[in-house]
């Protein structure tokens, strides 16, 4: 079979279906050009390389000669990666969930040839059940649509655009005040699941930003049903099946309300903000547990995601030759034959596997035979402790099975939240290598994602990069720069920090709102202009942006930083009001604007034994707005 356009692409995803029987483009002018020119109507999907029920939709529909016959007489098919072009993926995912409801990945949308999108669904079947269309369905009949009624479906499209322009902050934006942060724990406190712990029902996230908040809110108020809720479901989480007992790191979520289930995907995000979050519980409690599961991420990333220039590939997938879970779940012969019957009989007892296995078939519903390894109490972590060899023997086994797709392409934004991890854990956990790391990264970062005139761009694989830096990028690059500069106190850290501050401020905000705009003032412009409003999967962009700003201001006392963090803070003020609970990041932010900050001055010879002593006591003070700053002596031009 030939290959199609998406053959000279860098991303694994586009990569994936490159010899598809579909004629797919990139995204690009000559896509667009072609549909205005020959009146073709563009179906243009959306996913990931690491994504289940892409590679569900792949196999259904764009391997098929008969899908891809439809789709080639009577539209312009787009394929685009949404970790490469988070943008478009803003744009058309809030047009689903605004024509639909609901929203997800893989995702399908059909638009007019000026992009205007008319429908909207995720993943679709070849054909219809139950009701549902599927593509063998829907394709003609929207093709027909075209032909006959083509003013309804722009007009539909028109509506919809109109609809995502209004500005979310028209509306009377009241001051926010430190009353609001109450709300919020509040907000939390009542989705709390007091049974399993996490927040909601089934599926699950790990959400590490609302852990982070609530550890934050127990350091200003002391409040210890704060510092429970973050308690038992870090424990929850270590034990469950989301977590990796063999190999270590975290997967996506669960799919159950007991954490026991997980779709089996690892996404270098979910790692570095649970990476965090333990380090955090455990300078709070002293509990060795989120110590070692901190250590244990670490060791994760550095066995299986490290790339040889020194930042971190994005993400592995869930599935192996088709089938989800295959490399992580055991049946119970398999473990008997690596350990033995009586080493097996207690390392099964431990981490819950039975001959009939745990794990259900996700279409049937039937068991599979295989387990999920997990612990059913915090107490089995103790005897999961003494089977450290039987878990070496497994995971030996484990690594001769084919691994699961591993995409390889550098995230900037999500190796700079790395970054601020690995800085933070350094310093709570006295791990200086793991503060080599972070620099390591940061070096990947100025060194490949970064152009000649200093612009951050957005990812690179096999050293080709060629898409622009987003918002993100820029905050989560300068935030985990701020946060390497707190580990370490090297001044070129922060003059980075403030460089790329300055950049994200020029760049992506809003002169007259405030707001932070997803794409930069200069780049290609969407039918709207992508703007991250809560904090999702992980922070937003603009929740990242307002805690750099702050934190600038509180450094080096330049009130233009205190004023881009006050514009910013009002721009979300409406949307904050309505829903705190959704704006975790941002609050933790907030709170250096709207409660009292301590700064900490130290001025000294870097390199002297006394200044280094007082920088360290500093550091391990667990005081949620502190900031420290060291005066050099001699002091370097740069901060003169």
């Amino acid at each position: 079979m030939s290959a199609n356009r998406l053959a000279g692409e860098a991303s694994p995803y586009l990569l994936q279906h490159a010899e598809n029987p579909v004629d797919w483009y990139p995204w690009c002018d000559a896509a667009f050009e072609r549909a205005r020119q020959e009146n073709m109507l563009i179906l243009l999907s959306i996913g990931y390389s690491t994504c289940h029920w892409c590679h569900v939709m792949a196999h259904e529909c764009f391997e098929d000669n008969d899908v891809a016959a439809l789709m080639n007489r009577n539209f312009v098919a787009i394929k685009v990666d949404r970790e490469e072009r988070p943008d478009i993926d803003q744009v058309y995912m809030d047009a689903c969930q605004r024509m639909t409801g609901g929203g997800g990945w893989p995702l399908t949308v059909f638009l007019t040839p000026d992009a205007l999108p008319f429908y909207a669904a995720t993943y679709i079947p070849k054909r219809g059940s139950r009701g549902r269309p599927g593509m063998m369905d829907l394709l003609p009949l929207v093709a027909e649509k075209w032909q006959t009624e083509p003013e309804q479906l722009i007009k539909v499209g028109q509506q919809v655009v109109d609809l995502l322009n209004r500005s979310e902050g028209a509306a009377a934006a009241p001051d926010l005040d430190a009353a609001i942060f109450a709300r919020a724990t509040g907000q939390l406190g009542a989705s709390f699941d007091q049974r399993h712990a996490g927040f909601g029902k089934a599926p699950k996230f790990p959400r590490p930003h609302d852990l982070s908040f609530l550890l934050h809110r127990y350091r200003v108020t002391g409040d210890a049903s704060l510092l429970a809720m973050v308690e038992q479901t870090l424990v929850a989480m270590r034990c469950g099946g989301i977590y990796d007992h063999l190999g270590f790191g975290f997967h996506r979520y669960a799919t159950d309300a007991a954490w026991q289930v997980p779709h089996f995907e690892k996404m270098l995000y979910d790692q570095a903000g649970l990476l965090t979050v333990y380090a955090e519980a455990f300078q709070l409690t002293g509990n060795p547990m989120y110590a070692r599961t901190a250590r244990e991420i670490v060791t994760y990333l550095r066995r299986d995601m490290r790339a040889p220039q020194g930042a971190f590939y994005s993400a592995e997938d869930a599935d192996t030759d088709g089938v989800e879970g295959l490399f992580y779940v055991w049946s119970a012969a398999e473990i008997r034959q690596h350990l033995g019957k009586a080493p097996a009989q207690h390392f099964s007892t431990v981490y819950g596997v039975v001959a009939e296995g745990n794990f259900h078939d996700e279409a049937s519903g039937e068991l599979t035979g295989t387990n999920i390894l997990s612990l059913s109490t915090s107490v089995a972590l103790d005897d999961a402790e003494n089977l450290a060899e039987a878990r070496h023997q497994l995971l030996t086994a484990r690594q001769q099975r084919t691994r699961p797709h591993r995409d390889e392409k550098l995230v900037t934004g999500w190796n700079g939240m790395l970054i601020s991890a690995l800085a933070k854990a350094s310093t709570v956990l006295d791990e200086p290598s793991f503060y080599m790391d972070a620099r390591q990264v940061a070096r990947c970062i100025e060194a490949q994602l970064t152009t000649s005139d200093g612009r951050l761009l957005r990812c690179s694989r096999d050293g080709t990069a060629s898409v622009g830096g987003f918002a993100e990028d820029y905050a989560f690059v300068a935030c985990g720069l701020l946060d390497l500069y707190a580990a370490g106190f090297e001044t070129g850290d922060l003059l980075r920090a403030i460089d790329l501050a300055g950049r994200l401020a020029d760049l992506f905000q809003d002169e007259q709102s405030g707001c932070l705009y997803d794409t930069a003032h200069d780049a290609n412009p969407l039918v709207v202009r992508p703007r991250t409003g809560w904090d999702g999967a992980i922070p937003s962009a603009g929740s990242v942006a307002l805690d750099v700003f702050a934190r600038l201001f509180l450094l080096t006392g330049d009130l233009r930083w205190r004023t881009r963090a006050e514009r910013l803070l009002l721009s979300f003020s409406a949307q904050v009001t309505r829903s705190p609970g959704g704006f975790t990041r941002l609050l933790q932010a907030a709170s250096c604007l709207l409660e009292p900050s301590r700064e900490l001055v130290v001025a000294g010879r870097q390199e002297a034994s006394e200044t280094q002593a007082l920088l360290k006591v500093a550091q391990q003070h667990v005081n949620a707005n502190l900031v420290i700053l060291l005066r050099p002596e001699p002091l370097p031009a740069e901060l003169a």
